[in-house]
């Protein structure tokens, strides 16, 4: 074969292979579809797993409910569930919140003890939000150059006497999506953002009891609202047996 004939199948080969499919990136993967062992706690198409808080601070929840009979406090449930729901939407497979101020956090209907999770989050500039495991504050979730003094970036302990800030920034730009990892077991916490560990087992501070109390054995995974838009996906959670 003439060197002519052997230059031209290269060429043809490469030509070939430059015009291969790339390989699949993570965002072209089903969403909302949990790993083996996980359980999805939102279904990318309702938010039937989760309802309204019944008070902005849910410090607050328990002073407001105090004394009620159950089918007050259901009706109380309902009045924040219509509220809170209008903002609070399931929008092209993502929780999407439209950053009307005053409007309350939603929560997992199920309550939870020891566990470990994944979710995937998004943020404009400036934002600001927050995951709140077992409705304790708070990993904190915003935007590391919007302007905040003493900011290392998200996944920090917020609120938590003593807050905790991240080992380091991992923040993807803000408008691209971020993955936390997020296990709690007793009252430690470990905390990954984008794959890089930035809460080591720290203790976690009942800041809704003043530090007074451990932190609940249980309680429900928490979405904060904060006057900015806000999009969630790609929630999953496997519970811990830790006995």
């Amino acid at each position: 074969m003439s060197s002519q004939h052997v230059l031209i199948r290269l060429l043809l080969s490469a030509l070939a292979f430059a015009v291969l499919p790339a390989p699949s990136d993570a965002a072209d993967k089903p969403l909302n579809q949990p790993p083996e062992g996980f359980e999805a706690l939102f279904n990318g198409k309702d938010l039937d797993n989760w309802r309204g808080q019944i008070a902005e601070d849910p410090r607050d929840i328990a002073k407001i409910t105090k004394g009620m009979t159950p089918q007050q406090v259901q009706r109380k449930q309902q009045e924040a569930d219509q509220k809170t729901l209008e903002h609070w939407k399931a929008k092209d497979g993502t929780i999407y919140y439209d950053g009307t101020h005053r409007i309350g956090n939603i929560e997992t209907r199920e309550h939870f003890g020891d566990f470990e999770m994944y979710i995937d989050w998004k943020i404009p500039k400036g934002g600001d939000s927050g995951i709140f495991p077992r409705n304790m504050p708070q990993v904190q979730i915003w935007d590391p150059d919007g302007g905040r003094r003493n900011v290392v970036g998200s996944g920090g302990l917020d609120n938590n006497g003593p807050n905790v800030p991240p080992a380091k920034k991992v923040d993807n730009p803000v408008g691209q999506w971020n993955t936390f990892y997020i296990k709690m077991v007793g009252d430690q916490i470990w905390v990954k953002l984008n794959g890089e560990t930035v809460i080591d087992g720290e203790k976690k501070g009942n800041y809704w009891k003043q530090f007074k109390e451990p932190p609940p054995k249980e309680g429900p995974i928490v979405l904060q609202s904060h006057g900015s838009e806000l999009w969630f996906r790609n929630i999953f959670i496997r519970q811990l047996d830790s006995r």
